[in-house]
This record gives structure tokens, sequence and C-alpha cells, in this order.
């Protein structure tokens, strides 16, 4: 079993990617959203029409939860790939994060 401290610097460093990446989209003309860190935690803020989705670390069960579009996502740590991944799916992260944001704006 993974330690609290492994974890948390596995959860960092894809959090980390994450909001890289959401930043990377932010820049365009035309994302729709901006992207906030807070407590460890990211948040995509959105314009129109106004919302959020918050994406964090929970240590207790070693995953990374996003709550986004009235659900909670909740992603397991592969710990072969060091990657968060929905089990339901199989998406990682990032491709989870950016088809939410997709839906969102398409909605």
């Amino acid at each position: 079993m993974m330690d609290e401290q492994e974890f948390r610097r596995i959860s960092e460093a894809a959090l980390e990617a994450l909001k890289r990446h959401l930043f990377d989209r932010e820049e365009e003309d035309d994302a729709g959203f901006e992207v906030e860190e807070q407590n460890g935690a990211l948040n995509v803020l959105f314009e129109e029409p106004p919302g959020k989705f918050v994406i964090t670390p929970n240590m207790p069960v070693r995953q990374i939860w996003i709550s986004a579009l009235s659900t909670s996502f909740k992603l397991d740590l592969d710990v072969a790939s060091s990657a968060f991944i929905l089990p339901k799916s199989g998406e990682k992260l990032i491709p989870l994060v950016d088809r939410l944001i997709q839906e969102r704006q398409e909605g």
C-alpha cells in the first residue's frame, strides 16, 4: 500500500500537469474559462453561464475527485503508470477534464 507522502507527491504532480495544460487552454481566445488554484484544489471557473468545476486530491482514499456537471468523478491511481484514471471509462485525468469542459461548453 502506498503511503500518504508518496500519494501526495504523485497527486501534486498530476494536478500541476493538469494546471499547466489548462493554463495553455486558457490562453486561447475563446476558452470561456479561467483556472485558479486554492488550498491544493484547482477550480475551473466558467463565465457564461456562470459555473465551476472543482478538482481536488482526496488523501484518505487515494483518489482525485472532480466535481463537474452536477456529478462527482472519482479517479483511481494506476500505480504502474502513475496516472489517475476514471474506472468507469478508463479516461485519464487530462482527457477527462478536457471532455467535461467541452460538454459544458456545448451543453
